[in-house]
């Protein structure tokens, strides 16, 4: 796809159709990667959105129990100190 740089006060940029933005999930924020002459615009995500419900949903219907103990028995505490 080819598109054209405008000029943006002082700076130059370039437009992102409704479409594109859409599609590829892209809000306010953008990573550009460089990379080897090419520049690639990624989508930046919100790492973890979601899992304070899922959290709560998990409590709520009593699947957030440990699946193993966080200390096992075999385990030499002593050299921690």
């Amino acid at each position: 796809m080819e598109v054209s740089i405008i000029k943006i006060g002082n700076s130059k940029g370039f437009r992102l159709s409704k479409t594109l933005l859409e599609k590829y999930n892209i809000k306010d924020k953008v990573e550009l990667i460089l990379e080897k002459g090419r520049i690639i615009i990624k989508p930046v995500g919100t790492p973890r959105q979601g899992w304070e419900n899922a959290f709560k949903e998990m409590h709520e219907n009593g699947d957030d129990k440990l699946l193993f103990d966080d200390v096992f028995e075999d385990e030499n505490l002593e050299e921690w100190n």
